[in-house]
């Protein structure tokens, strides 16, 4: 059966990674929830999207925060705001979160400023405390990025993991755009399933360290070669939703017939578990056909997009309202 893993909470009806996301994911039966762990100066795992923050907290608001606005290359990147790594906890935490897309999202926007940042310590706790079990998906970002700096992502995650008694527990997964990152929680025993997150174009940042304009693309990583040597030590791989669909019409989409996915056929073959990402209703991110009126931030004919993800075999999806993935997976019933 096709897990339902909320993106960043139920970050569609609430500002992304606030508790009150977290616990509507729950709310809304998600299988599994999904943060990003970024580090604070003080090496404190923060849920955030990005480093950067000014999208999604009140820091451009808050002058005593001024001085710490600067410009950065992430990965490849150059990004000007207020990085998590320049504040400590105890700072970070004052800030109030914010919808990321308040044009398309305004019922989220009005729960700006309600809440604060949490550390992964807090979504632990929310997890523990759910009336059932409840997965996490955990998402490392910026891997090389933050070793570089000083934040050893792996050793920052498994300490807090065994802190919290969650070091191997069945509900912990972890993926990560970085091989690098994957292979050192192995070395350290974390335990959990481990997926590798590939981008349809581009190559990894890691690789792109070691190996400069010779890295392997995301792209030559999908050959069924590549796919047999990451089933050996991952348990799945996480594809965008372009590369999950390649090839199928989504107006026919409505067959009850499985919808035939290469990646799918070819990674499960393979031995590996396929995830994709993000399932999103409203018409701005849905494929033309499938738009419904000229308003981007109306839902159009979701229903038939989410199914025929299903209906492909994929052993998970990542969805900002995990109520509708849930409601399309109960559509598909057993005919995934």
């Amino acid at each position: 059966m096709t897990r339902v893993i909320a993106h960043r909470g139920a970050s569609g009806h609430r500002p992304e990674h606030s508790r009150s996301a977290y616990e509507l994911a729950v709310e809304l039966d998600a299988d599994a929830i999904e943060p990003d762990l970024v580090p604070t100066r003080d090496g404190v795992l923060v849920l955030r999207h990005e480093n950067e923050v000014s999208g999604t907290t009140d820091v451009a608001d808050r002058p005593e925060f001024a001085h710490l606005r600067t410009t950065k290359t992430v990965d490849g990147q150059t990004v000007t705001g207020w990085f998590t790594e320049d504040f400590t906890w105890d700072e970070l935490r004052t800030l109030r979160v914010r919808e990321r897309l308040p044009a398309l999202r305004p019922a989220s926007a009005a729960h700006d400023g309600e809440e604060s940042v949490l550390r992964l310590e807090d979504l632990l706790g929310i997890l523990d405390a759910a009336p059932r079990p409840v997965g996490l998906v955990a998402e490392v970002k910026h891997a090389h990025f933050f070793e570089q700096a000083g934040f050893p992502m792996a050793q920052l995650l498994d300490d807090v993991l065994g802190s919290a008694g969650w070091r191997g527990d069945e509900r912990l997964t972890i993926e990560s755009f970085e091989k690098t990152v994957l292979r050192q929680l192995g070395s350290l025993a974390t335990g959990g399933r481990l997926v590798y997150l590939q981008e349809a174009r581009g190559s990894a940042a890691d690789e792109v360290a070691a190996h400069g304009s010779a890295a392997p693309s995301w792209a030559s990583e999908r050959t069924d070669a590549a796919l047999a040597g990451f089933a050996a030590e991952f348990h799945g791989i996480s594809v965008d939703l372009r590369t999950l669909m390649a090839g199928v019409d989504t107006v026919a989409v409505d067959d009850p017939r499985p919808v035939r996915s290469a990646i799918v056929d070819r990674a499960h073959a393979a031995g590996l578990a396929v995830y994709t990402w993000t399932l999103r209703p409203e018409n701005r991110f849905l494929p033309a056909p499938l738009r419904r009126g000229g308003d981007v931030a109306a839902h159009g004919d979701w229903e038939r997009w989410f199914t025929s993800i299903v209906r492909t075999g994929v052993d998970g999806v990542f969805a900002d309202h995990p109520d509708l993935a849930v409601r399309a997976r109960s559509a598909v019933g057993g005919r995934a």
